[in-house]
């Protein structure tokens, strides 16, 4: 008996054919991902079922992780049109969605946000740095030019400019995008700062150790990682009066009754100094579209296009005002979801 071989291409060709064929059974867009973005596609989604004949998507939290991951199970109705992401794709999701039949992404940038520190309303007020954060939470720190176990109970113990406070961090968990950014432009940062990073490269480490000590943090409880959204980063601050909650600067700005943010390196976060630059803990916005499922989920384009246009992602429209900095690129990014350019290759 002779048998018959399909190549990879052929497989994924019979499988987006059955897939149009199938789609027209679901008829609302599907979104999953980032809690940071979480909130600016809601506003999106219930704007586009007001002003367009489709229904509204479907909106889903789970993290920046958790949500590439669901994007690159493959392609047809019963996944993901679309991942939310408060952290870049990565070569590993790249190379999971190829596996699967993913080829060709389009990855839309659509602001900024920032990462803001913030305790309750009426405690003690922070002036951090980077160098704060690393010596308050990593596990190894630098005391008399040794490498010792984290010894600080107190924000005190950190930087006696700092209040004579517990130290109780509740932090992204690290399946959020915000974690990345957490740990890459404070922690890392702060190890910099202090010099630590050069005294473990001294001591034998090679950088990619180095970093690795640097963002290892400690395990007894003085760190909290939170795997839920910043609502349940909230509750745990609000339930206890030393807890200072990483959050992102839209999530504060509508939780300012009861909370009050820090300031990092001397900037006090906002709109206007993520904007500029001045504030030095900010990061892009992304979500990432499936092009294979442009044509055959029913408002999938014109929902895109809608996310990125100046009515809505512009300086003046309603993500700005709930705390979005327009992108200063949008133009071009409307350019790009117009032709749906797939992105290119990773830049190291």
């Amino acid at each position: 008996m002779k048998t018959f071989g399909l190549t990879a291409t052929a497989v994924s060709v019979l499988a987006l054919s059955a897939f149009a064929a199938a789609a027209q059974t679901r008829e609302q867009v599907q979104v999953a991902g980032s809690s940071t973005v979480l909130p600016y596609a809601t506003i999106v989604a219930e704007a586009f079922a007001e002003n367009f004949d489709f229904p509204s998507p479907v909106i889903e939290s789970g993290g920046s992780g958790a949500g590439r991951q669901r994007f690159c199970e493959g392609v047809g109705e019963n996944t993901i049109d679309i991942a939310n992401s408060s952290s870049r794709i990565t070569q590993n999701d790249i190379d999971r969605c190829t596996e699967n039949g993913v080829t060709e992404i389009m990855e839309v940038r659509f602001g900024y946000d920032g990462i803001v520190f913030a305790s309750p309303v009426g405690g003690e007020s922070f002036a951090f740095t980077p160098a704060d954060w690393f010596n308050a939470l990593a596990a190894e720190v630098v005391v008399d030019g040794e490498v010792v176990a984290n010894p600080h109970t107190s924000w005190s113990d950190v930087n006696s400019d700092l209040p004579d406070q517990e130290i109780l961090a509740f932090i992204p968990g690290t399946r959020h995008g915000t974690r990345e950014v957490f740990d890459e432009n404070v922690i890392l940062a702060g190890c910099e700062e202090t010099g630590a990073m050069e005294v473990f490269m001294e001591a034998g480490a090679d950088e990619d150790t180095a970093e690795g000590m640097c963002t290892t943090l400690r395990t007894d409880g003085v760190s909290v990682d939170i795997d839920g959204d910043y609502t349940e980063t909230l509750a745990r601050v609000a339930a206890d009066a030393n807890g200072i909650g990483v959050f992102g600067l839209s999530f504060y700005s509508n939780n300012t009754a009861t909370l009050q943010v820090a300031t990092m390196s001397g900037v006090t976060p906002s709109t206007q100094t993520i904007a500029s630059g001045e504030y030095p803990v900010s990061r892009p916005l992304y979500f990432y579209v499936k092009n294979a499922h442009l044509d055959v989920i029913p408002g999938l384009q014109e929902y895109v296009s809608f996310f990125v246009s100046d009515d809505m992602a512009g300086p003046n429209g309603p993500l700005a005002n709930y705390g979005l900095v327009s992108d200063p690129e949008l133009a071009e990014t409307q350019e790009m979801v117009e032709n749906r350019t797939p992105m290119g290759a990773l830049e190291d």
